[in-house]
């Protein structure tokens, strides 16, 4: 037999107003939303979707730029003219 038991949480009233829109342009309450992302999380042993900034990467695009970028930094050659830079291109 599975207990109940209870989450109380505070947010905004603007997202709160917003998801709820959301929810019931697809059929769902408040509380079942909450029920299914919980669901979920346990189902995938983390978020169910992928978390992403404000320009729009996740956080495994973020650290695959940053590998990329050290990898940049460290075979970055660096030149003391025009003419070595040439010179190395052409060599």
């Amino acid at each position: 037999m599975t207990t109940n038991t209870q989450i109380q949480i505070r947010i905004d009233k603007s997202t709160k107003n917003k998801a709820k829109k959301v929810f019931e342009s697809i059929g769902l309450d408040m509380s079942s939303a909450i029920k299914m992302f919980l669901c979920q999380t346990i189902n995938a042993g983390t978020l169910p979707y992928n978390v992403r900034d404000e320009n729009g990467f996740t956080f495994e695009q973020i650290r695959g730029l940053k590998k990329e970028l050290e990898d940049a930094k460290r075979s970055h050659e660096s030149y003391n003219s025009i003419k070595e830079m040439i010179d190395s291109i052409y060599k």
